[in-house]
C-alpha cells in the first residue's frame, strides 16, 4: 500500500460485479465509480472478475482501470471471491489482495463462499441448473444472469443464503466482530441474526444495485438510483432498519 493513503473510518463496500460477464452493469459502475469520495477506503468484496482466463471487452478493462487509478489516490482492498480464483491483475500494485477484510471490530468483510455448504454439495444439480437455464435464452427467454434466474427456485434459494448468512455470522461470534458483511448470493439483505448484524450486499448483475456505506458512527445499505447518485434505502428482506449505529 502507498504510505501516503491514510486509513480511514469511512468505507464504501461493493460485491459481485462480474467484470466480463454479459450481465455487468458497466455503465452503472462506471457512474458509481465517479462519484466515491476520495477519504473513504473502497473495498471490493469479492467476484469482481467473472472469468479469470476470458480476455475482457474494452468497455469491461476500462473499468479495471478506473479502479487501479483511484487505488493511487485513496486505500483499494480487493477480497478475493471463488470467481476470482486464477485472476492474475495487471496494473494493481497499489491495491490490496486479501481473503477476508475488517474494520476493527466493527465488520467482518469476506465474499462468502467460504461459508457456502451447499453449493459444494450440489455441482450435479448446479450443471443441470445452468444448462437448463442456458437452453431457455436460447430459445429466446430473457436473459438475465443464472443467480437472478436461480431466485425463482426459492426454496434452494433461501437455504443457500441462510447457509451463508449464519456461518458468516457464527464467525463473527467467535472472533469478536459486531457484524459481518457478504456477497456471493447475489442477495442483497440487512438483518439481524443471534445478535450479529448480518448485511449482504448484492450484485452488480441486476438492478437495484446495492454498497454498504461506513462512517464513524453507522452502517448503512445503500440502494443506487437511476441518475447514479447514493441514496438510502431499505434492501429487499429489512422491514425496520437501514441504518445502524455501531
Amino acid at each position: 500500500m502507498n504510505p501516503s493513503h491514510q486509513y480511514s473510518n469511512n468505507a464504501i463496500i461493493v460485491s459481485d460485479l462480474h467484470i466480463g460477464s454479459r450481465y455487468f452493469l458497466y455503465q452503472e459502475f462506471g457512474r458509481f465509480l465517479a462519484n466515491i469520495p476520495e477519504d473513504h477506503e473502497f473495498i471490493l468484496n469479492g467476484d469482481v472478475i467473472d472469468n479469470p482466463y476470458s480476455e475482457l471487452k474494452l468497455p469491461h478493462q476500462r473499468i479495471l482501470d478506473v479502479i487501479a487509478r483511484i487505488s493511487h489516490r485513496q486505500r483499494v482492498v480487493w477480497v478475493r471471491g471463488n470467481h476470482d480464483n486464477g485472476y492474475i491483475p495487471q496494473g494493481f500494485e497499489e491495491v490490496e489482495f486479501k481473503h477476508f477484510h475488517t474494520i476493527g471490530h466493527r465488520l467482518l468483510i469476506t465474499h462468502g463462499y467460504d461459508f457456502d455448504d451447499v453449493m459444494p454439495r450440489s455441482q450435479a444439480f448446479i450443471k443441470a441448473f445452468k444448462l437448463m437455464h442456458d437452453l431457455r435464452v436460447k430459445l429466446g427467454a430473457k436473459p438475465v444472469h443464472v443467480a437472478h434466474y436461480a431466485k425463482k427456485w426459492e426454496f434452494f434459494y433461501n437455504v443457500l443464503r441462510k447457509n451463508v448468512m449464519t456461518n458468516a455470522v457464527n464467525c463473527a461470534l467467535e472472533n469478536g466482530y459486531e457484524a459481518a458483511t457478504c456477497g456471493h448470493t447475489h442477495y442483497p439483505e440487512d438483518t439481524v441474526f443471534n445478535g450479529i448484524r448480518y448485511v449482504n450486499t448484492g450484485a452488480w448483475t441486476e438492478t437495484p444495485t446495492f454498497y454498504l456505506l461506513i462512517t464513524p458512527d453507522e452502517m448503512t445499505l445503500k440502494k443506487i438510483d437511476d441518475s447514479s447518485g447514493f441514496r438510502k434505502a431499505k434492501s429487499p428482506t429489512q422491514s425496520h432498519v437501514t441504518s445502524q449505529k455501531l
